[in-house]
């Protein structure tokens, strides 16, 4: 029996971050668009897959080692609140700060506190 409680939610984000690492590999349209619109230079755009996935496995790795997951969690929401802070720099502030920046830094989170710190 893991460690760890609930699991679910660890689950659906790892699900989440590797399923948008898949869609960073050749990003797809919104995906390149938010990266364009927030300046992030196109010669790093092969660090973000690698970062995705890294995400998807630590946190997996989390419900057995939960030290691995608590430490993914937090790098997530330190992920989440650079990100952020890249759409406020270049005032992007449409659809990708706050549905998607924000409700992952929201659901980030949750996991962080709700399946590590409780």
């Amino acid at each position: 029996m893991p460690p760890v409680r609930p699991v679910w939610p660890i689950i659906v984000l790892s699900i989440i971050s590797a399923v948008d690492g898949i869609l960073s590999i050749k990003p797809v349209d919104f995906i390149a668009r938010c990266f364009r619109d927030v300046g992030w230079p196109r010669r790093l755009w092969w660090m973000m897959p690698v970062i995705k996935f890294a995400a998807a496995l630590g946190l997996v790795a989390g419900i057995w080692i939960p030290g691995i997951g608590l430490l993914t969690s937090v790098c997530l929401v330190i992920y989440f609140v650079g990100a952020i802070a890249m759409h406020i720099r270049a005032r992007d502030f449409g659809r990708n700060l706050f549905v998607n920046a924000l409700g992952m830094l929201l659901m980030c989170t949750a996991v962080f506190v709700w399946c590590f710190l409780s």
